[in-house]
């Protein structure tokens, strides 16, 4: 099911004294409708049935309008259209029809020239961005050389009979062997003490280029800056997907599983940045909001911060 735009969320300061230069989020959202201009588009898996099933806390069903909340009074700068396409709600426990509903709708934004942005919700958000992206993509080109960069403390490549919010890039894993597609998967941030052995030989396995959260500090940015370049010139299409508990607890409290150590904002955002300057962005989301969890919304401004970054 998919809910439109919630208007109470896009609310916020009005400077009527400075002008047309001093527009913020809320004033220049528009709601999506057929046809329109491409631009941004927001899209939202409002769903924490995944963090359940991987026995974590729940409450990031309410990511995407806290989200929405944060972004609503930042400074706006673009120039092309931003749109907000509503949220995809997860009914009951029906979390693969969530996912399926969801990643029909990033495949029509994409169809319709937008650059889609997702608000979550945990991270089985990630195997529904993805579908939809490759989807759109496999119409276009047989066999498109797809990178996902993950921000994350956790490879979240976890065997289980069922999916959720620890098995989303083993189900893109499986899809790209199944389609016949190239697996690319760099994770940046990973916790040693955070993923068990086995974890880390499925990674090996599926050739997976990661970087641990201690090796990512400011005084080894040029390495992990080389690292990430290496990664991107490989690809065509980039699909990246910021996991919050990437952070430390300390800046990003309002998580499913808060991490003791993580990677500081400071060096995330720029490797963010880094990544959609190389110009093959095609798909990008944000996870594990967790508002029940946050304190003075400190979660869900860096969320909003790193989005942001994200826009057209």
């Amino acid at each position: 099911m998919t809910d439109h735009l919630s208007q109470p969320a896009w609310q916020g300061r009005i400077d009527t004294g400075e002008g047309a230069s001093a527009l913020r989020w809320h004033q220049w959202v528009q709601p999506l409708a057929e046809r329109q201009v491409p631009g941004t588009a927001l899209v939202g898996l409002a769903c924490d049935e995944g963090v359940s099933r991987n026995q974590g806390r729940t409450g990031a069903r309410q990511g995407p309008q806290a989200l929405r909340k944060a972004l609503a009074n930042l400074a706006w700068r673009g120039e092309r259209p931003l749109y907000d396409s509503g949220d995809t709600t997860c009914q009951g426990t029906d979390l693969e029809g969530a996912q399926k509903a969801y990643a029909e709708q990033v495949t029509r934004l994409l169809d319709q020239g937008h650059l889609p942005l997702g608000m979550g919700g945990g991270h089985e958000i990630a195997y529904a961005s993805f579908l939809g992206l490759a989807r759109h993509l496999r119409r276009l080109e047989q066999r498109p050389r797809i990178g996902i960069l993950n921000f994350d403390a956790h490879f979240d490549l976890r065997s289980a009979e069922q999916s959720s919010s620890g098995t989303p890039f083993r189900q893109i894993a499986e899809y790209c062997e199944q389609a016949g597609l190239a697996f690319d998967y760099c994770c940046l941030g990973v916790s040693e003490l955070n993923n068990t052995q086995a974890l880390f030989e499925q990674a090996h396995r599926l050739n997976v280029r990661y970087c641990l959260d201690r090796q990512m500090q400011p005084w080894n940015i040029a390495q992990i800056e080389a690292f990430l370049d290496a990664f991107l010139a490989g690809i065509d299409h980039l699909y990246m997907t910021i996991c919050l508990d990437v952070l430390p607890a300390s800046q990003a409290p309002g998580v499913s599983a808060p991490s003791a150590h993580g990677v500081d904002l400071m060096v995330v955002e720029h490797l963010v940045r880094r990544a959609k300057a190389c110009g093959k962005l095609r798909m990008a989301d944000v996870a594990e909001l967790n508002p029940a969890l946050d304190q003075d919304m400190r979660t869900a401004r860096i969320a909003a911060r790193l989005l942001a970054s994200l826009a057209d």
